[in-house]
């Protein structure tokens, strides 16, 4: 039995390709200061990124961010 659910049809244009750029480095565990060194962003900058995710997914934290990206098949 597989937890994955394939993508809902609203998922496709949720998030913009910068936060799921963000979104793929949280699922890899990167922090705000690892991200923002990679991508070339301020810490703030992404923990705005984080927040944006973070409500448009509807959940609480980054674990969870995370767990519903994977589920959503928003990375890879």
């Amino acid at each position: 039995m597989s937890l994955a659910r394939p993508k809902a049809e609203g998922d496709e244009g949720l998030l913009s390709d910068r936060e799921r750029e963000v979104l793929q480095l949280i699922v890899e565990g990167l922090s705000n200061t690892e991200i923002g060194q990679q991508l070339y962003l301020s810490p703030n900058t992404v923990k705005t990124y984080v927040k944006g995710i973070m409500n448009k997914l509807v959940v609480s934290d980054r674990v969870q961010a995370a767990v519903a990206a994977v589920r959503r098949g928003l990375v890879d």
